[in-house]
């Protein structure tokens, strides 16, 4: 019997440099499953609980790695499941390869059971490249162009597989025949620089400012140095995008933290008063975070030349990597004789810290979620992976958790999707089976689909070589951040209705199926619970009981905002009392 398509598909994947596959079975991938059992020293195959985790995990693969991230599901509902995942890695530019099964070629328009037409299903999420591989001769070449797409493009690909192509004797050398392709397995990522006249044009411009703002991305992760040794030339501030944060340490002076609805003051004060504005592999969506149009003139750095100049009208608009195009400007660069700008960031971000400190210690019922953010991070060693969800534990990861050493840190950014905090911290373990992980969540996103990859934790976390993987619930029985919005954006008070949560025992539930479980409901309780969680000899969900009515305030209130607070406690919040005395608090230690 000779080689089957499935088992080039997988040795063209080796070549690729892929050992890892997120995954879940299904009929229509039976031939791929056949040649992974017949390979399974080549592959890690990671059973997931759902198909969506599986494109979770791909994308947080890419997002700590560097490289491809794999994904692997059935046709029809298998292949509808992926598709959240995959747009997270769309939006966030990360490369990931799809590959789904299709029923067989000739069941093919006969109305077959999971037929869908996965072409058009997948032409968005993956429209850089997707493609069926209807002959065993296109296998080849699909497999290597979605691989090099992927890299190239920084995007998602996919590679549909019909059922009996699976199973198809396999074309591997083809002939050097006319309507032929031959293609070959490699990718080399270039150094992208711009023009030396374009480099000299925004130099001048930043020497030229006396107040410079920097704003930093997912694009300036591997450019930190660089970043601070800008920023020490232009004796300026750092401040940081939520995908950006772990780009420089929060522990440097200089370094503002978060911006936007989860930000901090410092970063809203530099970027209300500078002059100037570096925006360095970023494409932060809040306009009315950045300086007002024609206050600061706008210098940026990205290496998609179709987010440029999209956020803030910019007088330098550069093509380039981060770090190589930092380099190069570096020379350009004077130093700035004035640090009177710098000083008075720095003291604004001291002041920042002492603010946090305070606020995070503020009484609540039964905790403080701030509290929970401000000991864990005094608690996280300096190679720690984090995780966060989407939600109100967002804010508290991104504005309260300090950045240091080399730690990793990522959470779905564009797409801002519930449930991908779990799935990314075991796709950060598995990446890095010797560092701790720690997962940062709200109870409603556990509810939505973290419960059920604990099994998927239970199952291997005993290949980890360090057991330290913590999973932290927010237990506030609320769809705390809608909640939040709907006072602030709208003007409604929160609606039970829809807003309320049923209480579970999450830690029960872990320790039923062979985990450990902490459970946290006073303030006295949290810091010996994590050390607990620390010490631990397998992997830990700790479940703390917190306020729902903390504020999640933004760095500034608007008038509308303030009315629409208002608005929804004159309506009759069924919280007004917590709410207006926790959200007195907040305000109180801001005017400090």
């Amino acid at each position: 019997m000779g080689k089957k398509v499935s088992d080039f598909v997988l040795e063209r994947l080796t070549q690729w440099g892929v050992t890892r596959i997120y995954g879940y079975p299904g009929d229509a991938i039976n031939g791929l499953l056949g040649a992974l059992e017949r390979q399974q020293d080549k592959f890690d195959f990671i059973q997931v609980r759902h198909e969506e985790m599986a494109a979770f995990m791909a994308c947080a693969h890419a997002k700590f790695t560097g490289e491809v991230g794999v994904c692997m599901a059935t046709s029809g509902p298998g292949a509808i499941h992926l598709l959240n995942g995959l747009y997270d890695a769309k939006l966030d530019h990360q490369p990931v390869v799809a590959i789904v099964g299709q029923s067989a070629r000739y069941a093919m328009g006969g109305f077959y059971q999971q037929e869908i037409d996965l072409q058009n299903l997948f032409k968005d999420v993956a429209s850089e490249y997707v493609q069926t591989i209807n002959d065993p001769k296109q296998a080849r070449h699909v497999i290597d162009r979605a691989f090099r797409i992927a890299h190239a493009e920084r995007t998602v690909t996919c590679i549909i597989l019909p059922k009996d192509v699976q199973d198809l004797n396999a074309i591997e050398t083809l002939p050097h025949i006319h309507n032929t392709i031959h293609s070959g397995v490699g990718y080399s990522a270039p150094f992208v620089i711009p023009k030396q006249e374009d480099l000299h044009h925004a130099a001048n411009i930043l020497n030229d400012g006396k107040k410079v703002a920097i704003l930093v991305g997912a694009g300036a992760l591997h450019a930190g140095n660089e970043v601070a040794e800008v920023a020490n030339l232009l004796g300026c501030g750092v401040a940081k995008a939520l995908l950006g944060k772990m780009a420089l340490p929060d522990t440097l002076p200089f370094v503002t933290g978060g911006i936007g609805l989860l930000g901090t003051k410092p970063s809203w004060d530099m970027m209300m008063e500078c002059d100037t504005l570096l925006m360095i592999g970023s494409s932060f969506p809040y306009s009315e975070f950045l300086p007002k149009e024609g206050q600061a003139r706008g210098v940026q750095i990205d290496i998609d030349g179709r987010m440029l100049s999209l956020r803030y009208p910019m007088e330098a608009a550069l093509i380039g990597d981060s770090k190589e195009t930092l380099r190069s400007l570096i020379p350009l660069l004077h130093k700035k004789a004035d640090r009177s700008w710098r000083k008075k960031i720095e003291t604004g971000v001291r002041n920042w810290w002492k603010t946090l400190e305070e606020s995070a210690h503020q009484g609540a019922h039964p905790i403080n979620p701030e509290l929970v953010a401000w000991e864990l991070s005094s608690r996280l060693p300096d190679n720690a992976i984090l995780s966060a969800d989407a939600g109100t534990t967002a804010n508290w990861y991104g504005r309260i958790i300090q950045a240091r050493g080399n730690m990793k840190g990522s959470l779905s950014g564009t797409l801002a999707s519930m449930g991908a905090a779990v799935p990314y911290a075991i796709a950060a373990k598995f990446a890095y089976p010797e560092r701790p992980v720690v997962c940062f969540t709200g109870d409603g996103a556990m509810q939505m689909n973290g419960i059920n990859e604990l099994i998927t934790v239970q199952k291997y976390f005993e290949r980890w070589s360090n057991p330290q993987f913590i999973l932290i619930v927010l237990n506030n029985q609320d769809l705390n951040q809608v909640s939040w919005e709907m006072r602030i954006e709208e003007g409604n008070p929160r609606l039970p209705l829809t807003q309320s949560l049923p209480d579970e025992a999450y830690e029960r539930l872990a320790e039923a199926i062979g985990l450990r479980g902490i459970r946290v409901e006073r303030p006295e309780q949290l810091a010996p619970a994590l050390d607990e969680a620390f010490a631990s000899s397998q992997p830990v969900v700790v479940n703390v009981y917190t306020d729902p009515n903390v504020a999640t305030l933004p760095p500034h209130i608007t008038i509308e905002q303030a009315k629409n607070f208002a608005a929804a406690l004159v309506r009759g919040d069924v919280e007004e009392v917590g709410v207006v005395k926790q959200a007195v608090k907040s305000v109180m230690e801001r005017k400090r």
